[in-house]
């Protein structure tokens, strides 16, 4: 397969995390003969410094042009502006971006690694062995309603909208991820309040009778939140609005014991963007010591988008080599001899070659002394 693939790095620990994805990728594209071209453009607070804007419209075209994005990170702390409205602000970059693109759907998967339980600060029989996706809309919501705020600056409003439309292209990509799990959509909302939310319910109550396999659960967000720390293992697809998604997907970070593990996807009709979860980090920039999995998962599930399990697998069994070797950054192990590159290196090696793990010696472990690393 050849794929053309937009490498939008962005800022802080952005650069450093995506090479690492791209490598696991050309490791992929050498293994199974796939050509994947990539192609780096600006975007963030970088973008700002270079151009004057947070999405060039060179960036814009480019992903318009591709098979996909990998996007890193925007910094929104030093000078930037922080209103979002602001070409000067780096987050109106990846919100110019997802309108443009059509993305209205965000996968955030949210999993447990066994030997990475104690790194929670929950219980390991409350989240061993948790494994579900939460469904966050993109483009509808209170983030994008409109705004006031009167002359005295003291009465501002926030407008809450949703149509029948943005609700159900939505739902149908989670009953669809739902038959091929566990069978179980619990949507998120607050229909005991909120008008959105009571239309959220019945655009999703009436398109479920379309898949009579998949049992339909509902819970108010505030109960959903307690949920996601009482009982993380009760859930499959785990489906809500704007606000909701990007409130429960950061609580469900405590859940695997750091959002360096966390990837997403964003998907449009026929656009597709895939990144970390975390933010920029920028202290940690340049320094070696960023988790980069959560890059290298969204790589796997940009395979995955393709019809390319096998190969999406195979990135899946090297991540959970590593961290079963503890080839993992200091996010993860304090005293870890391995920064950024150095467990990057190692999940591409795996993918070249996962033969030679068969030499590989866990007691005897330092950067450049493995045949891996």
């Amino acid at each position: 397969m050849n794929l053309k693939i937009a490498v939008l790095a962005g800022d802080g620990i952005g650069p450093e995390v995506v090479l690492q994805a791209k490598k696991a990728l050309h490791a992929i594209g050498v293994m199974f003969d796939h050509d994947f071209i990539f192609e780096e453009a600006l975007v963030g607070a970088v973008a700002i410094d270079k151009t004057g804007t947070a999405l060039p419209e060179q960036t814009l075209n480019l992903c318009l042009n591709t098979d996909a994005v990998l996007f890193g990170t925007v910094d929104n702390k030093d000078n930037q502006d922080t209103n979002l409205n602001s070409e000067k602000s780096p987050s109106q970059g990846v919100l110019k971006l997802r309108k443009e693109l059509g993305l209205f759907a965000n996968q955030r998967p949210i999993k447990t690694y066994s030997s990475l339980v104690p790194f929670s600060p929950l219980k390991r029989e409350i989240i061993d062995g948790t494994d579900f996706i939460i469904f966050r809309e993109l483009t509808g919501g209170i983030y994008f309603g409109d705004k006031t705020l009167n002359k005295d600056k003291t009465k501002a409003t926030d407008l809450c909208q949703y149509t029948q439309e943005e609700i159900s292209r939505i739902t149908h990509l989670a009953f669809q991820a739902a038959q091929k799990r566990k069978k179980k959509v619990t949507l998120v909302d607050k229909a005991n309040v909120l008008e959105t939310s009571r239309l959220w319910r019945n655009v999703v109550q009436q398109i479920s009778l379309d898949y009579p396999e998949v049992a339909l659960q509902f819970l108010y967000v505030d109960n959903a939140a307690m949920q996601l720390v009482v009982n993380p293992k009760q859930f499959d697809i785990l489906l809500t609005e704007n606000l909701f998604g990007d409130i429960l997907s950061d609580e469900a970070s405590a859940i695997t014991g750091t959002i360096g593990l966390l990837a997403s996807a964003s998907f449009g009709t026929t656009k597709a963007l895939f990144e970390p979860l975390h933010g920029s980090f920028a202290l940690a920039k340049d320094k070696n010591i960023a988790n980069p999995i959560a890059s290298i998962v969204s790589a796997a599930m940009l395979l995955e988008h393709f019809g390319l399990q096998t190969e999406a697998n195979l990135v899946y069994q090297a991540v959970q080599k590593a961290i079963d070797y503890n080839v993992v950054t200091m996010d993860l192990n304090p005293g870890t001899n391995f920064g950024t590159h150095e467990v990057g290196t190692f999940i591409s090696n795996f993918i070249l070659n996962k033969d030679d793990l068969l030499y590989f010696n866990t007691n005897n472990v330092h950067i450049g002394q493995s045949t891996i690393v």
